[in-house]
C-alpha cells in the first residue's frame, strides 16, 4: 500500500520541477534529488505522473530537469503561442526559427556519438551554418526524399532565408531581434532561448546552461536515428558536390 509520505514527497518533487526551481544533489532542494533516487516508491510515483501528463524528466550532472512531451498541448508551446513569444507572425518565420534552434543543436552536438559541448557559440557562427544548410534546398530539393508538402516547406524557409539580407547594417553589437535580417532573425531566436533558460548571454557570446545540455543530450539519445538519417544525407550531398 502506497505510503501518503511518499506521495507527498513526490508531489513536491513535481511542483519544484514544474515551477522551474533545481533539484540536484546538494542544492536547496537537494532532499528531493536523495528522495527521487533513494525511493523506489517515490520515484515510481513520479514516472507515472509525469507520463500521464505527457512529461519527460532528464537528469544530468546530478540535476533533475523537466520538459514537454511531444504534441503536450498543457504544458507546451502551439505554434501560435510560440509566434507570439518569439515575435514572428508568419509561419514560414516560425519554421525558419525552427531551423536555426536545430543549427544550434546541431552546434553542440557531434554525430560520433560523442557529446562535445563548447563553451560558447555566437551570432555569425549559426548564420554560416543556417545558411549552408539551407543552400542544399534552393539548389536541387528533389534529391531529399521527402512528401511534397514538406520539400515545399523546406524550400519556402530556404527562400525566406536566401531573400533576408546578413544584416541591417549595424555593428556586431548593435544587432537587434527582428525580422529585418539573418542576423537580426537568429538574434530572436536566441532571446526566445535566453527565456527559457536554455542559454546566457554575455558580451554577444551564447554560452549553454546546464539544462540545455541536459535536454539536447537526451533529445539525441531519443532520435539518434533521425538525426543520423539528416546528418548522413548533408554530408552525402556535400561529397557529392565536391566530386562534381
Amino acid at each position: 500500500m502506497m505510503e501518503i509520505k511518499n506521495l507527498e514527497k513526490a508531489m513536491d518533487i513535481y511542483a519544484k520541477l514544474i515551477t522551474g526551481e533545481d533539484i540536484k544533489r546538494g542544492g536547496a532542494n537537494g532532499s528531493l534529488y536523495d528522495d527521487y533516487y533513494g525511493n523506489a516508491e517515490v520515484y515510481e510515483i513520479v514516472g507515472i505522473m509525469l507520463k500521464k501528463l505527457n512529461l519527460s524528466l532528464y537528469e544530468y550532472k546530478e540535476s533533475l530537469y523537466l520538459s514537454a512531451g511531444e504534441g503536450n498541448r498543457v504544458f507546451g508551446y502551439t505554434n501560435e503561442e510560440l509566434k507570439k513569444c518569439i515575435g514572428v507572425r508568419y509561419n514560414k518565420e516560425l519554421y525558419l526559427c525552427y531551423f536555426i534552434i536545430y543549427e544550434i543543436l546541431l552546434a553542440f552536438y557531434s554525430d560520433s556519438g560523442a557529446y562535445q559541448f563548447k563553451e560558447y557559440i555566437k551570432i555569425e557562427n549559426i548564420m554560416e551554418e543556417v545558411t549552408k544548410a539551407l543552400s542544399v534546398f534552393t539548389k536541387d530539393i528533389a534529391i531529399y526524399s521527402m512528401e511534397e508538402e514538406q520539400a515545399e516547406s523546406f524550400q519556402t524557409v530556404a527562400l525566406l532565408w536566401d531573400e533576408l539580407p546578413a544584416s541591417t547594417g549595424e555593428e556586431q553589437e548593435d544587432i537587434r531581434a527582428s525580422r529585418a535580417s539573418k542576423a537580426s532573425f537568429v538574434k530572436l531566436t536566441f532571446n526566445f532561448l535566453v527565456s527559457e533558460n536554455l542559454f546566457v548571454e554575455v558580451n554577444r557570446r551564447y554560452y549553454p546552461t546546464e539544462r540545455f545540455k541536459a535536454i539536447v543530450e537526451h533529445y539525441f539519445e531519443e532520435y539518434r536515428g533521425q538525426i543520423y538519417e539528416l546528418l548522413s544525407r548533408e554530408k552525402t550531398e556535400e561529397n557529392f558536390e565536391a566530386n562534381e
